[in-house]
This record gives structure tokens, C-alpha cells and sequence, in this order.
């Protein structure tokens, strides 16, 4: 298993961060990608990854809800620099940085800030386009203006994950018309009074789906109300097979499948 999406720098795991990654190890979780969310805190996302070689893998980006915390050109420069110097550094790394993320659109409390998100959205997807990574994009209560934004980068081939997807069978089924995005499923999908298993059902095929699990939020049942961790990602491998009736290593192998063929990067690296 890979889990796409783990916060694992985060403050949350300061005190048994070790310990965390050995009970993923041991759950069967092979790799884990850890998104970026501002400028201040990727120079620790860094060393955390350098720190556990061909484990923990990078991304480089500032979240919507981050975007107005400081000056946001002076951020997107400076991280635009640190994923150059990285790059160029990451040759024969067993960590290089794998996508541009977390990023995209946040209008669940308001849309004052709308036209900023959507600016830095698309400066930020420029970067992939410029450097050839897949994106790791957030949207909430954002379908329409995600799509407006994607649609004016169609032409482009770009590749990448939504990320915890939750939204209806139409949203899926619009999401999917991007044919290099898979949709990443974590413990929603295990809640029992939610609706995704039967738009997972009816609009999603098993190709297209990524294991994730947005640590330390939203973990899983029978976890559900704990702080979420990567070795939890196992339970919404579980539910997929339920899903999909089929057994859990079909899960597991296809999503790992569905995961290569985005982050290419992973994939080069393990060959290596």
C-alpha cells in the first residue's frame, strides 16, 4: 500500500514520529507522500523526508487556507526556488520532491479571498507544467470553480491527484474527464451515514482510485475520532474490496498500480 496524502511533519507526530512510520511499515504500507502547505514549514517537511530515504516522499506547494498569511508572491517565489534547487540537487536522491501540493481551492468558510486562491491555483500549476510533476490538489465547496480553472489547462496533460474526494457521482464523473487524475479516498469512505461508497459504486472505476489517508484528520472507522496515521490506511483498502467485491490484494495492487503511473518520479527512482 502507498498512502498518497500524510501530514506526517506535522506538530502532531513530534513526540513518536518513529514509532508512527513503524506501525505503517508494519501495516503494509510501503510508501508515504507528504504534502506541503506554506513556506515555513517545507524546509522540516525536507528533513523529515531525508530522514527515512526511499519511505517518505516530498511535495512543494501553499495551501488555499495558507494564502493570505503572508505576502503570497514573496511565498510562491521562494518556494518556486526551493523545488528548483531541490530538483537540481535530486539526481541520485532516494527522496526527490514528487508533485506540486497541496494545493487548489478551500470556499468552505467564505470566498473573500476567491480570486486570490484562483490566482495562486493557477501559478502553481504552471509549475507543473514547467517542471513536469503531477499536482496534489485540494478543493472544498469548490467544484465549479476547480473545473473552471482545470478546463483552461485541459490541453496541457496534466497529471495528479484530487485529493479527498467526497463530492457527488456528477463531480466524479467531471473529475474523471481529466484522464491523468485519479480521485484519493481516505476515512470518509469508511463513515457509515456517508454517501461515497455508493458514488464510488456507481461512477468510479478501481482504475482510477488512490489510497490516502489526509493524517493526522479524518481517520478511519474503527479508528474514527483518534488522531489518523498512515497504518490506517488499511482500513479504507478494506472497504474498497467491499466495494469493488474483490479480494484486498487486488486493492492493494491495483491502487499501488494507479499511484506509479502518476507520481513517475517514485517509479524512476525505485528501478534505480
Amino acid at each position: 500500500m502507498i498512502d498518497t496524502h500524510a501530514h506526517i511533519d506535522g506538530p502532531e507526530f513530534a513526540d513518536d514520529l518513529e514509532e508512527v512510520i513503524q506501525r505503517a511499515k508494519d501495516a503494509g504500507v510501503e510508501k508515504i507522500f507528504v504534502p506541503g502547505i506554506c513556506l515555513k514549514d517545507t524546509p522540516h517537511l525536507l528533513e523529515v523526508c531525508q530522514a527515512h530515504p526511499n519511505y517518505l516522499y516530498p511535495m512543494i506547494g501553499l495551501h488555499p487556507e495558507n494564502i493570505m498569511d503572508e505576502d503570497y508572491h514573496h511565498v510562491l517565489d521562494s518556494l518556486e526556488s526551493m523545488l528548483v534547487s531541490e530538483t537540481l540537487q535530486s539526481a541520485h536522491s532516494p527522496n526527490p520532491i514528487i508533485a506540486i501540493g497541496e494545493i487548489g481551492l478551500d470556499l468552505y468558510w467564505d470566498d473573500t479571498h476567491k480570486q486570490e486562491q484562483i490566482e495562486v491555483f493557477e501559478h502553481q500549476i504552471q509549475w507543473a507544467e514547467k517542471y513536469d510533476l503531477p499536482l496534489m490538489i485540494h478543493s472544498r465547496n469548490a467544484h465549479k470553480e476547480l473545473m473552471e480553472v482545470m478546463e483552461r489547462h485541459r490541453a496541457s496533460n496534466l497529471s495528479g491527484v484530487f485529493h479527498c474526494f467526497t463530492g457527488t457521482e456528477e463531480e466524479a464523473r467531471n473529475l474523471l474527464t481529466f484522464p491523468n487524475f485519479m480521485l484519493g479516498l481516505g476515512g470518509v469512505l469508511t463513515f457509515k451515514k456517508s454517501t461515497l461508497r455508493e458514488v464510488v459504486k456507481n461512477a468510479v472505476p478501481l482504475s482510477r482510485i488512490v489510497l490516502e489517508t489526509d493524517s493526522p484528520y479524518m481517520a478511519p472507522v474503527p479508528n474514527r475520532g483518534k488522531r489518523n496515521e498512515s497504518a490506517y490506511v488499511k482500513s479504507v483498502a478494506e472497504i474498497l474490496a467491499e466495494i469493488y467485491d474483490t479480494n484486498f490484494d487486488n486493492i492493494v495492487l491495483q491502487t499501488t498500480k494507479n499511484t506509479l503511473k502518476v507520481f513517475k518520479k517514485v517509479t524512476f527512482f525505485d528501478k534505480k
